[in-house]
């Protein structure tokens, strides 16, 4: 039997890992705009930005702005992305209530996407913690292609739990796994969170999840089943690896809205209402100009298939 737990954290990530990979560049104002409209909706989580050098990352050359100009909605944590130390020092500067480093179990990948070996990222991640943890900044750290890479195929579960060894040693105790292709199975899912909780007990573990191939839904509740303890999606369903193939990075993540629906379908808390994540999207797909890809934003909530319903019913009598 599947064993859900009684409350999970949504965390939204579109204003930084939807943007960052947009087909166009997103003004500060509508970024600003997004974020707010994303609190307003309820998330506990909102990722805002990536502090990456703009050169590498263009399109969030406005991280410090950005970072300035939303409304913080108290009791909200308003995350940023660092890739390093400096970014870390500026996301510092910028008050952000919690950073986020990465690190990918592709060697390939992560030398395209950070241009560092697996051995570099290591000791640059735990560079960058320090600089969160000398400043009192809670940090997560990310695991891409914890799972399968475009580059390299399928990762040994042994690469991943090496990796987590070395940064739980060097002080950080909370991480991710991200199935960044969107193209694993619920089964691996499963096994490698449970595998990782297993070893690691003192750690908190979350599931950042796209939905390339289809099986996000399922390869969340399997994360869910193994003690992920937070899911990670995008509103609208927007964002995807930078140095994934174009095919690839075009699906992205699963989106939040899906995410909080099946969850309250569930009855699984997320502390969002279907309704106000359904309308944050509806609202910030308007202020993208881009078709919203969540089924929940195509199909329509439950009570609002039901209206559809009853209309039908009044307009064709017996």
């Amino acid at each position: 039997m599947l064993h859900f737990p009684e409350r999970i954290t949504v965390v939204d990530v579109s204003a930084r890992d939807g943007l960052q990979s947009f087909h166009r560049w997103v003004d500060t104002d509508t970024k600003v705009k997004m974020v707010d409209r994303l609190s307003d909706a309820g998330f506990p989580v909102v990722e805002v930005t990536n502090f990456a050098h703009p050169r590498v990352i263009p399109h969030l050359k406005d991280a410090e702005e950005v970072m300035a100009r939303i409304t913080r909605r108290p009791g909200t944590v308003y995350r940023a992305q660092a890739p390093n130390p400096r970014g870390a020092e500026r996301a510092v500067a910028a008050r952000a209530d919690e950073i986020l480093g990465l690190i990918t179990a592709s060697e390939i990948y992560n030398l395209k996407n950070q241009n560092m070996t697996l051995e570099q990222g290591v000791e640059a991640a735990l560079k960058t913690f320090r600089v969160a943890d000398a400043a009192h900044t809670p940090f997560l750290m990310a695991i891409g292609t914890a799972w399968w890479c475009a580059y390299e195929g399928r990762i040994a579960p042994e690469r991943v739990l090496g990796l987590m060894d070395q940064l739980r040693n060097g002080g950080i105790k909370r991480f991710y796994l991200a199935d960044s292709m969107g193209l694993e199975d619920p089964r691996r899912i499963n096994q490698l969170i449970r595998m990782t909780l297993d070893r690691f007990p003192d750690i908190d573990v979350g599931f950042h999840v796209h939905n390339t191939g289809g099986n996000g839904a399922a390869n969340m509740v399997a994360a869910l089943d193994a003690g992920a303890s937070f899911i990670e999606g995008s509103i609208c369903g927007i964002g995807g690896g930078i140095m994934t193939p174009t095919s690839v990075a075009a699906v992205g993540n699963l989106a939040t809205e899906d995410i909080v629906h099946i969850l309250n379908e569930m009855e699984v808390e997320t502390g969002i209402s279907t309704e106000a994540a359904v309308s944050a999207a509806r609202d910030i797909a308007a202020l993208l100009d881009i078709r919203c890809l969540s089924y929940v934003s195509a199909v329509g909530t439950h009570s609002e298939v039901m209206a559809q319903a009853k209309t039908h019913a009044r307009s064709h009598p017996a």
